[in-house]
């Protein structure tokens, strides 16, 4: 995130040097890789009051390789709403990617509200779960991405941070911003990065 790059690349017309100078300048961390806004937009979503889950993932599904080329370079498509049990109880996760550059599973929660400290401890036991069930030799630890509608970046944090594997709370938004509103959220990314 400090080194921008995800908004370097989407600036870019050739994002492959962008990626590649920026590999050899350092190690190619998860954090690197991750956007904190993804535009989904493309997904054609009419506006409307209530959404569920189910209709996001239905809309990203249906556009998939729009969706990976959002996502940056470097995702598979694994699974959808991929099932593990725990003592007769069922849990699905949303969608499951594997990164080919990281060497790592991705796991997707897809949220239509705003991010709840519950949703980082839902994501914890699935990366947990991959982590004993699902690594192979060769792979580095799971990363989850916690895809919301908002989020409030203080509680983002204190439900984050000291987890032992990587979480990532993203923003997505189905429209593109008016130009005060692009305005406004470069000013607060600027404060919060700066």
């Amino acid at each position: 995130m400090n080194s921008m790059l995800y908004e370097r690349t989407g600036l870019s017309t050739n994002k492959h040097a962008v990626l590649n100078s920026d590999v050899k300048q350092a190690d190619l961390k998860a954090e690197n890789i991750f956007r904190n806004a993804y535009m989904l937009e493309f997904l054609g979503l009419e506006e409307k009051d209530i959404y569920t889950e189910s209709d996001l993932e239905h809309g990203i599904i249906t556009h998939l390789q729009t969706f990976l080329l959002e996502l940056g370079r470097g995702f598979c498509f694994e699974a959808r709403q991929r099932r593990i049990t725990f003592d007769n109880t069922h849990y699905r996760i949303d969608l499951v990617f594997y990164h080919r550059i990281l060497k790592c599973h991705v796991l997707l929660d897809l949220k239509i509200g705003e991010f709840t400290h519950a949703d980082a401890g839902q994501m914890n036991v699935y990366l947990n779960y991959y982590k004993e069930n699902e690594m192979h030799e060769g792979d580095n630890p799971p990363v989850g991405i916690i895809l919301c509608a908002s989020k409030n970046e203080n509680l983002v944090r204190y439900a984050t941070s000291g987890l032992p594997q990587q979480v990532f709370v993203s923003k997505y938004l189905i429209n593109l911003p008016s130009e005060d509103e692009l305005a406004q959220i470069i000013e607060e990314e600027r404060r919060r990065l700066g």
